[in-house]
């Protein structure tokens, strides 16, 4: 039989929740606030009641053999903190117990979905790169959902920290003061290594469906040359060929035609119709029907957003 508790609200657990809820003041009667009042002038010296009271307060807190409730909840906070983290480890390591052996036939990796990839992906995709046929075409609302995905990170950042036009031109006399000084022998090797590392982009980015590589790895490869460029000549020169409106029509033309790209695909794969596109002959540069276009779409869009992710957190514009 239950026994029914009169004084509920001095009980340990009642007073645990309101703690827990934070309705209670943990200082509340152990020390005298001074009430505030205006700052006033003792000799040479200032004296701010506010200041005098928070140092109080802090002193208190960091008083350990004082302040029992801040001392208990640190030891909480620690044994909380290592149980969680063996707990996360003694997970971890059983779901590792229970991985399959690497390479066993009978594994649950190996089976009619990989089979169907490495048997199938060059009849039916024509590229001879089975990743980029995994990726791109098996997988293709996959890597769409990852392309749109760095576009709307993009333009978030560019809703947090874009400056408009009036700041811009304010912030010349401060920021743009830290532009890269001439150094003769740094810009010399910029000009000649920016346009090898956009040529090799490019290659890895068309070479995506027939040697290891494609859009994101060529796209990243461009962005560095971008971001190379800009440090060492900074954006008052970039701004000639890659400004605000390049970037637009860029990065919102790329991921355009990629959607129309897929929404082809998509169609034609669930009514089951033929698609129009030929794949051409496997290893020729063009082949794997849309593979080489939507590589391209999503390497200018993996540029574009490392480019814009440096300038915008760097001067608040492009």
């Amino acid at each position: 039989m239950s026994r029914i508790r009169n004084d509920y609200e001095n009980s340990l657990w009642c007073r645990l929740t309101r703690w827990v809820n934070g309705e209670t003041d943990p200082f509340a009667g152990k020390m005298e606030m001074e009430p505030l009042r205006e700052t006033d002038l003792v000799g040479d010296s200032v004296y701010n009641p506010d200041r005098l009271n928070r140092e109080k307060v802090e002193q208190y807190v960091e008083d350990m053999r004082r302040n029992k409730e801040m001392r208990a909840f640190r030891i909480l906070y620690n044994l909380a903190s290592v149980g969680l983290c063996l707990l996360l480890i003694a997970v971890l390591l059983l779901t590792v117990s229970w991985l399959p052996v690497l390479g066993d036939p009978e594994g649950p990796n190996n089976n009619e979905v990989s089979a169907r990839y490495v048997e199938k992906g060059m009849e039916e995709f024509g590229a001879v790169n089975m990743v980029t046929n995994m990726i791109l075409c098996y997988r293709g609302f996959d890597t769409f959902g990852e392309t749109c995905v760095l576009f709307i990170a993009a333009t978030c950042v560019i809703v947090l920290l874009q400056k408009d036009e009036k700041e811009i031109e304010n912030a010349r006399e401060t920021d743009w003061k830290y532009e890269p000084k001439p150094d003769a022998i740094l810009q010399k090797i910029t000009l000649v290594l920016t346009p090898i590392i956009f040529l090799y982009g490019f290659y890895i980015i068309l070479n995506g469906h027939l040697s290891p590589g494609g859009g994101f790895s060529g796209g990243a490869v461009i962005g560095a040359g971008l971001i190379l460029y800009v440090t060492t000549f900074g954006f008052h020169k970039t701004q000639r060929f890659f400004n605000e409106k390049t970037y637009e029509v860029v990065k919102v033309g790329a991921l355009s035609l990629y959607s129309v790209t897929m929404i082809y695909y998509f169609y034609t794969s669930a009514n089951a119709i033929k698609s129009m596109i030929p794949l051409g002959t496997p290893g020729d540069i063009l082949s794997g029907g849309m593979i080489l276009p939507i590589n391209l779409f999503v390497g200018l869009e993996v540029a574009c957003t490392m480019y814009a992710f440096f300038a915008l957190f760097r001067r608040g514009g492009m």
